[in-house]
């Protein structure tokens, strides 16, 4: 299989996971879905993201302490909150690219992933010592999955219903 055809696997099959099997991630392998993200590009070249590792049980149930609504994370292998400088307009765009890089390169490696943005801002800034210059842009728990998800179908909406032609009212597609 290409590559290109391998990278559109991931992408189709990619479901987001919040139950993981309590089986270690390889620093290694953590390391690779690290440096997705840094490798991913940022606007301007800024490389202005940021990025805090979070493993060890307890250090996870504080985290998931410090949300309201991923509790889940407490069960992840590990969890990256990724950190983005206000100061630039795109910088939740570009932190939504890093996380897309990091959560597809664990992917293909058969770990999940799931995300979370719901958060106690003062708890968690203080638990993980977040400066306040930069803006916590999401949250991310990666781990092998406690189900096997393959061939799960995901529910889309059609391209013909999505994609249009030159203008709005000009299907792309035509069934």
């Amino acid at each position: 299989m290409s590559t290109s055809l391998q990278i559109y696997e991931c992408i189709v099959s990619k479901l987001d996971i919040r139950q993981f099997k309590d089986q270690a991630v390889s620093e290694d392998t953590r390391l690779r879905i690290l440096d997705a993200a840094r490798q991913t590009g940022t606007g301007l070249n800024s490389q202005h993201l940021r990025f805090v590792l979070i493993d060890g049980k307890e250090r996870l149930k504080l985290l998931a302490e410090d949300s309201s609504s991923g509790t889940w994370v407490s069960g992840a292998n590990f969890a990256v909150i990724v950190l983005a400088d206000q100061s630039f307009r795109f910088n939740m765009l570009d932190a939504g690219r890093a996380l897309q890089s990091m959560q597809l390169t664990a992917w293909a490696e058969g770990i999940g992933s799931g995300l979370f943005t719901g958060i106690r801002e003062e708890k968690m800034r203080y638990d993980f010592n977040i400066p306040n210059e930069l803006v916590i842009a999401v949250t991310a728990g990666f781990g092998y999955p406690l189900r096997t998800s393959i061939g799960k179908a995901k529910n889309r909406v059609s391209l013909n219903d999505i994609v249009y032609h030159q203008r709005f009212e000009t299907r792309y597609i035509s069934e």
